[in-house]
């Protein structure tokens, strides 16, 4: 059946504000959790977070009449309990590095499904491109989540995410003005593209966040250093996501796109989710967005004198469908561990690399006193002989090959993880943790 939100009823917006015993609720249980109902949840906390900013850039940008501001306050106050809510219900017994885990799977799974139902051949290109880089950052926090909390990956992942390595971090640091890209048409783009975009912008924008809040947590030097380098490439991420986003697009229709893809990801989390309780938010949350698009239409309508079905159409899109993406993920990782920016808009290899490349200088800058993440394999070798690999027998033996082709030669930091000493890793089998 066809869900079409502008004509769906919702929780009128009087009814929108909650008392203090409902807005925070009893959180999950890291122990029993499903671990894509953990997924779900930290990417609605990025999807409130996202909406909650955008309302108060809108507040703050443009000259508005006081009926605007009043219905802008109004939904940005709400989008906050609501982010609240979702928020809270992260298990104050779950460490830093384990609801790290669930971010990068997050990232991982989400992006992989994105690109796999995006329209726009470009756009996929780029979800590819930015996947290869979260996959390699939960290898590396996967290393430290047993070397200083004990926690078998799995144990947050529930083996539907491989652990392997990918495109090693410390070549994801370019030169932040090659991570710009070629936006859409907002007059040809689809509200599936626009939205996926939307999506993933919210959901890397939250985990650059969520590590800039909490990275300097840890005592352990490598350990807060390496939450520093990868923030620096979400970063980068949220740089080259946003960048897809027609800049020509108004201010309502902005607006409008954004009450869309809240509708839209609360009736994919709703559809989808297993624990009944946390259902019943999705639920409700996506009846209170029903109104805050019906709010966002109108007021497309008056001042754009234009039909919201023209930018949002006439269904619900479906943009954060979790399930594991193993298979999809190998085959990205094999064919694209090589693929870099061509310090233009598109992409290119490593092979045909200038020597002026620019992200070189940036590279040679920021590692020139080690790379953190390189660091975390030294260490984890030292702890235990090998790394933590979790993947099918024939991806982990792959990891030496997939090195030597994904390493950049040129503006390697000086403790670099040489091939060979994976090689030697691959002689002792990845520990039974537990």
């Amino acid at each position: 059946m066809t869900f079409n939100p502008l004509t769906e009823k919702g929780i009128p917006l009087e009814k929108q504000i909650r008392s203090w015993h409902d807005i925070v609720k009893r959180p999950l249980n890291k122990l029993d959790t499903d671990c894509y109902t953990r997924t779900r949840q930290i990417l609605m906390n990025g999807i409130e977070i996202e909406a909650w900013n955008f309302k108060h850039a809108f507040a703050r940008l443009f000259a508005l009449d006081n009926d605007i501001k009043k219905t802008i306050s109004h939904t940005r106050r709400i989008e906050d309990m609501q982010q609240t809510t979702v928020n809270w219900l992260t298990p104050a017994n779950q460490t830093v590095l384990e609801t790290t885990l669930g971010y990068e799977q997050v990232a991982v799974d989400l992006t992989a499904y994105l690109a796999q139902n995006e329209p726009d051949d470009y756009v996929k290109e780029t979800f590819d491109f930015g996947l290869l880089e979260d996959f390699d950052h939960l290898y590396r926090y996967s290393q430290w989540a047993y070397m200083n909390d004990g926690v078998n990956p799995n144990e947050i992942l529930q083996h539907k995410t491989d652990v392997v390595i990918s495109r090693p971090t410390q070549n994801h640091h370019n030169d932040n003005r090659i991570r710009l890209r070629k936006h859409y048409d907002k007059n040809t783009a689809t509200p599936q593209t626009k939205v996926n975009i939307l999506t993933l912008v919210s959901g890397e924008q939250q985990t650059h966040n969520f590590y800039a809040e909490h990275g300097f947590m840890y005592g352990n030097d490598d350990l807060s250093r390496t939450y520093a380098e990868i923030c620096d490439v979400e970063e980068e991420h949220v740089t080259m996501y946003e960048s897809l986003i027609d800049p020509n697009e108004t201010i309502f229709e902005k607006l409008l796109l954004h009450e869309f893809t809240e509708v839209s990801t609360y009736y994919n989390c709703y559809k989808d989710e297993t624990n009944e309780r946390i259902k019943q938010i999705w639920e409700e949350f996506m009846m209170f967005e029903i109104e805050h698009l019906k709010t966002a239409a109108e007021l497309f309508k008056k001042y754009e004198k234009r039909d919201p079905q023209e930018v949002i159409g006439d269904k619900v899109v479906e943009p954060c469908h979790f399930e594991s993406q193993k298979e999809y993920v190998a085959k990205v990782l094999e064919n694209e561990i090589d693929k870099r920016l061509d310090g233009d808009v598109g992409y290119t290899t490593i092979d045909k690399l200038p020597e002026n490349w620019p992200s070189y200088s940036a590279q040679v800058a920021v590692g020139k006193d080690g790379a953190p993440t390189e660091k975390t394999i030294e260490l984890i070798k030292t702890s235990i002989g090998t790394d933590l690999v979790y993947a099918d027998k024939k991806l982990a033996q792959m990891q030496p090959k997939l090195l030597e082709k994904g390493l950049e030669k040129k503006a390697q930091a000086p403790d670099t993880v040489s091939v060979q000493e994976y090689e030697e890793m691959q002689k002792i089998d990845t520990p039974q943790l537990f």
